[in-house]
This record gives structure tokens, sequence and C-alpha cells, in this order.
């Protein structure tokens, strides 16, 4: 039995939160510049300050953007593994540091009746799995409102079949327009019912920039996708051009006989997330 010490996991969320604000992962950024190459006036000249307000993000150790998020964080903790403390709060105190001493915003209200915000970005929404082994990974994924916003949850019938998934992601995204900050990578869940198919959407984007389904359906439903989404002329900011997305995810999951629950979680382009293993 592993024993994780509480003050170790406040620690590394603490970490993780003012990272993930901060830094741009490798592989999306090495999508963004790629996609710079294939566009021309001023869908260019949008992803070339992209990459420069990146690049100065982690130069001057600032956020990436404004909206720093409310704190999505994924779980996955082995059946061998034992904390001495409550999980949740040590998550939270992590938070609570990471957003107070790394000088991020704080989005989030105590209701969203009154409106009172919790000045420390708590509390989290934490998802938790268990799985076998010893490790426990710990995924810190900040959602701006904005891309949050324009995701959507619809339940089709089955007869409408994938043109119907197609349609109803097109429309997000065209609904969507420069409000989600394209260009973006688009999370889509199937199968479930309604609130699965919003969690494995968002866990989509969790994948790697590069990641390719190994479901031949899921595969060819986002390259499809990928190609459909970036002929809509969207573009970087809305403003028109070839690149509306760097990445399509589909996942799927069993569902009822006569249902069709489909989720588009739409990320902005600094597809912020941080991981750590312990």
């Amino acid at each position: 039995m592993k024993e994780i010490d509480v003050t170790k996991i406040i620690n590394e969320v603490k970490r993780l939160c003012i990272e993930a604000a901060t830094y741009i992962e490798d592989d999306v950024f090495n999508v963004i510049k790629c996609a710079k190459n294939k566009e021309c006036g001023l869908a260019k000249e949008i992803l070339e300050q992209i990459i420069e307000n990146d690049e100065i993000a982690a130069k001057e150790n600032i956020p990436m953007c404004q909206d720093t998020g409310i704190t999505v964080v994924f779980v996955e903790i082995g059946n061998d593994v034992h904390i001495n403390g409550s999980l949740e709060d040590a998550i939270n105190k992590g938070i609570s540091l990471g957003y107070t001493e790394g000088y991020l915003r704080k989005s989030v209200v105590k209701s969203p009746l009154n409106r009172v915000n919790t000045k420390d970005n708590t509390p989290a929404i934490i998802h938790i799995k268990y799985v076998l082994g010893d490790t426990l990974k710990i995924t810190i994924c900040p959602k701006g409102a904005g891309s949050e916003n324009m995701s959507k949850v619809k339940m089709l019938n089955p007869s409408d079949g994938i043109k119907g998934i197609k349609d109803f992601v097109l429309n997000t995204i065209l609904e969507a327009g420069g409000r989600a900050c394209p260009p973006l990578v688009v999370g889509i869940g199937i199968g479930g019912d309604m609130e699965k198919c919003a969690l494995i959407a968002k866990e989509a984007l969790l994948r790697k920039i590069d990641d390719e389904s190994n479901d031949p359906d899921a595969n060819k439903l986002e390259k499809e996708l990928f190609e459909e989404i970036n002929k809509l002329n969207v573009g970087p900011m809305g403003l028109g051009g070839k690149t509306t997305a760097l990445a399509v995810k589909v996942n799927l999951y069993p569902c009822h006989i006569a249902s069709l629950p489909v989720a588009c979680n739409i990320q902005c382009h600094a597809s912020r997330h941080k991981v750590v293993i312990l």
C-alpha cells in the first residue's frame, strides 16, 4: 500500500494550476505553428499574435489569458493507494493556493443565484475514477467561460444517425463563432446518457492533440468532422480562415436502444491542462 501525504497533493495541485495557466503544451503549440503556415492575411496575423502571446506568457510567467477558468480536476486513484486525509479537501486547498499565490483570476461564485465570489477559485469540479495500481494521477483542466458557454448537449433520436450528429456539431461551432476563441479543440461525447455524454466529451479534450481514436467508427467521424469544421470559414478568432479546429476528438459509450445522447465540449486554442502522477 502506497501512502501519499495530503501535503504532497496540495503542493502539486498548486503547481499544476499555475503551470496550466502559464505554459501551453508543446504538442498544442506546434499544431498552432503549423496552422499559421497554412494561413494568409488576417488569419495568419491572428495566429502569429497567439504564438507571441503564448511565448510571452511562458517567458514572463504570467497567464496566457485573463480568464483562468473554473478548475476541472480528473483523478485516477489506484486501489493500492492510501491518502492520509481528505483527497477533495487537499485538491481544493491546492487550487486556493495556486490561484492566490499565482495571482490568477478568481472566477468562481459560491451560488449561481447570489453570484458572490469565493475569492480563491474553489470549489473545483472533481471527477474521481478508481483504478488498479499504486499511483494517483491528477489532471488539472482550467475551463474558461468563453468556450464552456458555447458547449452543448443534445438528446438526438437514434434515427438521426451520423448526419444528425454532424449537423449538431457543425451548428454548435457556427453558433459559437469567435466567442470560444478559435482555433478550437473539439471534444465530442456520444452515448451513455445526458451526463455521461457530457463527461466523456470533456475527457476527450485531455487526449494528446495528435491522438486518434482506436475505434474505427469514432476515428472516421473525427477525421470527417475535422475536415468539415475547417471548411466553415469561422477561422482564428471568428474572423475567417482555414483553421477553425486544431483537432476533433470523439469518445463513445454504450447507450439505450431508444437514445442517442451527444455532447460537444469546446476548448479554446490554449487547450490548458497539466498532469501529475504520484
